[in-house]
């Protein structure tokens, strides 16, 4: 039994990105408002239903499955003494970048795979206002647990400035990661890292320079 539902899971998993990989595809070559499930569907070899059980809503086939979580930063913040929020926050995104590496390469999957979609990803919220509305909303939590954070390293409340305008730095400066020409040059998570080391260096020296 315990068999069978570890290859159900792994069946499910493998449908889910074959039909996001097909999502995907479509989006970039004839646009997301001109692409309709039943097309997906037909791309990635699966009922219609299939695709809605999945995700219910269109959107959701670029929102859901970010491994990027509010809750797994959360964690990792809780356990950061000694450390400052900055240097807690760069960790947690070098585990996490080195997890799915390690996950893609344990399933016989290249690691590229996986950020070069993360790059078509954010082009394709970057080209369509609503889509970029959701996304800047979505990455609310994490501005609010880094801010939060910071003012507790800088004795200062969660609603200070400093601690919000160096929390909106951190994630403005990782979500642009995928969309600049250095981004777009890097296909592997340890390429990918240096960026994430400049975005959280940029917000350090923003601190230090910052007035008392």
């Amino acid at each position: 039994m315990i068999a069978n539902d570890g290859r159900r899971e792994r069946k499910k998993a493998q449908t889910r990105a074959r039909i996001q990989d097909a999502a995907l595809d479509l989006f970039a070559g004839q646009g997301y408002r001109e692409t309709t499930i039943a097309q997906i569907a037909a791309r990635a070899d699966v009922a219609t239903r299939t695709v809605t059980l999945h995700f219910p809503a269109k959107e959701d086939l670029l929102f859901a499955d970010d491994p990027f979580t509010p809750e797994s930063l959360a964690a990792r913040l809780r356990d950061r003494q000694p450390e400052s929020t900055l240097d807690a926050v760069r960790e947690w995104m070098h585990a996490t970048m080195r997890e799915l590496d390690e996950r893609d390469r344990a399933t016989g999957v290249d690691p590229a795979h996986l950020w070069q979609r993360r790059a078509l990803r954010a082009d394709l919220l970057m080209a369509d206002d609503d889509l970029r509305g959701r996304a800047r909303a979505g990455y609310r939590d994490l501005e609010l647990l880094i801010a939060e954070a910071i003012g507790e390293d800088l004795g200062l409340p969660t609603d200070a400035l400093l601690p919000r305008l160096a929390a909106v730095t951190v994630v403005t400066g990782l979500r642009e990661i995928y969309v600049t020409r250095e981004g777009r040059a890097r296909t592997a998570a340890s390429e990918l890292a240096g960026l994430v080391d400049e975005v959280l260096a940029f917000a350090k020296a923003g601190l230090r320079t910052a007035p008392a």
